[in-house]
């Protein structure tokens, strides 16, 4: 796992800022029935070449690497929002 692999990001219409990323290019035949379901119809974002140092804004990439290689791809769920983050904020 210390070799870099390239992967193809796509994101869903459905949830804001959730993603999908794929080993190979509009491979969607072996995604699991019900996450197609949820995600809906994935949007090609990106295409990014990923080693485990690389730095992602919002996943691991080793884990991603790691999701890609025994699953066949990586779900990025979006943020958890705090709403006590938001409570108190008259600046």
């Amino acid at each position: 796992m210390n070799q870099a692999i390239r992967c193809w990001i796509y994101k869903s219409p459905r949830k804001n800022e959730m993603y999908l990323y794929l080993p190979e290019k509009d491979k969607f035949s072996d995604l699991p029935t019900a996450l197609v379901g949820q995600f809906g119809t994935p949007q090609f974002v990106m295409e990014l070449e990923l080693d485990p140092e690389r730095k992602l804004a919002r996943a691991d990439a080793k884990q991603v690497i790691s999701d890609l290689e025994s699953q066949g791809f990586h779900l990025q769920m979006p943020p958890r929002l705090d709403p006590d983050l938001y409570h108190g904020n008259d600046l």
